[in-house]
């Protein structure tokens, strides 16, 4: 018989841990792993905020073939203390001007009302509530086509935020085209259920057409930056030229970022999922859900660019009929299966899934935001990575007004979204690092970025960015993704390098034909003496040999 302690504490048995065994609901985990969605600090989670709210407004316009309009408002919400010494909140009435500058001390822990609104086609009204009030509600997540949005998390987790820091409700205003009045709703989120709390539910008669308008008040910091709010407008207005920008911020500064271009992006189409992408857990998946009842028919419907004769190979490869149930499918069945797809060729996935922004566009973004004496733009061709299809564009933009004592700036961009923060932990980033620049006619020291006036800019388009966290800061380091951005930056890089050549001779021509200008006085005086000529023709040649010397200078 075993030993007892005298005054042990009471141990806990399997009975008493089993009753405290429950089920914990997404909405409960992310309350307190906030910062895997980009909410670790105040300053983080105002960029959060607007960032999410804005790629849904884009993603909406673009889908509906509207060229978009965004209205993105920081409005400061006043805090008081009342006789108790316990806080008020006071909120800006709707119809008062924003703060006039020097109002908010920037860096400062605040809270603010952040509003997004755009021209986009609204939102059902009975989906309102799920797509604010709920995680991991969407219509993106199973879709293969490029978008901003991906995991249904983003707008309804910076509500969340909102509810947690001030305890305020998501205000929604919408309205469709086909409604002659729009709804304006005000949520909650349950966060043991993961649930939207309807607090109200009303019609307003709201001015706009159509379209969508978020009001999150939240505690947040508002500062200038590289990772400022500020910065990652005017970076989406390089990505994005044929969008209109209008920005308030909290000083009551108000910036108009204008279309570059009038034409929408080329409508990304929907795919079907490559074998190379698929998984065994996933295949087997797939096989229990599919309508197909045999292999044959589960190859060429369920995957895309399976042909008749790859789907032959396949079949025969993994030792099966075309006429094999998919019902009866055992593990080995399925190990077979894939084994039979990764050593068969398959074509690549098509590419029309993909909306890149196109060369033209990117240099037309780039000449909007910066003042540079050189631009080009280089775009690679489609490639692949785990079955997804993805697209690599790279910008350069040298010269002119960038600063020329510095390091050169990298902007990165997945899916036309900025990518602010994790520069470190980023494919872009360690690509743009291990590039020899030197090469090109830059410096550079080891293992740091180029110093000179260079501007690196950086997207990947692709039907799903494999992301580093759900914050979606930073690019994963897939081989294939980093490859095909040192193709593209090495093109790039060789029009940088034929440009800094020629302007070095040109530099170096006119450093020697200032030097033979300088002479030409005196040549035309001792060609006076010599020949003994009159003052007249002395000055007929040097004028001669001075128009020589410019036409030889344009050749």
């Amino acid at each position: 018989m075993p030993a007892t302690v005298k005054n042990a504490p009471k141990r806990a048995t399997a009975q008493s841990m089993a009753k405290k065994q429950r089920e914990i609901s997404i909405s409960e985990f992310f309350t307190k792993n906030r910062h895997l969605l980009g909410f670790d600090s105040p300053a983080k989670a105002l960029l959060t905020t607007i960032k999410e709210a804005v790629d849904n407004s884009l993603d909406a316009c673009e889908e509906a073939g509207i060229l978009p309009d965004i209205l993105i408002e920081i409005i400061p919400v006043e805090v008081k203390k009342n006789g108790n010494g316990d806080k008020t909140l006071t909120l800006e009435p709707e119809d008062e001007k924003p703060k006039k500058k020097g109002a908010v001390a920037p860096g400062k822990e605040e809270q603010y009302r952040v509003v997004v609104q755009d021209n986009g086609p609204g939102i059902v009204r009975e989906q309102i509530p799920k797509i604010f009030g709920k995680l991991l509600y969407g219509s993106k997540f199973h879709s293969l086509k490029q978008s901003r949005g991906q995991q249904g998390i983003g707008i309804s987790a910076a509500g969340m935020y909102g509810q947690l820091t001030t305890g305020k409700p998501v205000v929604i205003y919408s309205r469709t085209q086909d409604q002659d009045i729009g709804h304006r709703f005000e949520l909650m989120l349950d966060m043991k259920k993961n649930e939207p709390v309807i607090k109200k539910d009303e019609e307003v008669n709201w001015e706009p057409v159509h379209g969508t308008r978020v009001e999150i008040e939240l505690t947040g910091s508002y500062k200038r930056g590289q990772h400022s709010v500020d910065t990652y407008l005017e970076q989406t207005a390089v990505a994005n030229p044929h969008i209109r920008l209008t920005y308030r911020n909290p000083r009551g500064d108000e910036m108009i970022y204008s279309r570059a271009a009038a034409e929408l992006p080329i409508q990304a189409k929907e795919i079907k999922p490559h074998p190379y992408g698929v998984e065994l857990g996933i295949l087997m998946r797939m096989l229990k859900d599919t309508k197909q009842r045999n292999i044959s028919g589960f190859l060429r419907k369920e995957f895309c660019k399976v042909g008749p004769k790859a789907c032959a190979t396949v079949v025969e490869t993994a030792g099966f009929t075309p006429k094999k149930s998919t019902r009866h499918m055992e593990q080995v069945d399925v190990k077979n299966l894939m084994d039979a797809i990764n050593s068969t060729k398959i074509p690549n996935p098509p590419t029309d899934c993909l909306a890149p922004i196109g060369e033209e566009l990117v240099l037309a973004g780039l000449k909007q935001r910066f003042e540079a004496d050189f631009y080009t733009s280089v775009s690679r061709p489609p490639s692949v990575y785990r079955g997804n299809p993805f697209q690599i564009e790279v910008g350069l933009a040298y010269g002119g007004d960038i600063p020329a004592d510095k390091l050169a700036q990298v902007l990165r961009f997945a899916n036309r979204v900025p990518l602010l923060y994790q520069a470190s932990a980023c494919a872009v980033h360690k690509s743009v690092l291990s590039n020899n620049w030197r090469s090109y006619g830059m410096q550079q020291s080891r293992g740091a970025l180029p110093t000179g006036p260079l501007i690196i800019f950086v997207h990947m388009s692709s039907v799903w960015v494999p992301f580093t966290s759900e914050s979606k800061e930073a690019v994963a380091h897939y081989p294939e993704i980093i490859k095909e951005i040192k193709l593209a930056l090495q093109e790039a890089g060789r029009h940088l390098q034929r440009y800094i050549r020629r302007r070095v001779r040109e530099k170096d021509a006119l450093k020697k034909q200032s030097y033979i200008q300088k002479y030409i006085p005196h040549i035309g005086i001792a060609l006076q003496e010599i020949l003994a000529l009159e003052e007249s023709e002395k000055e007929e040649i040097i004028a001669t040999l001075t128009d020589t010397l410019e036409r030889s200078r344009k050749l």
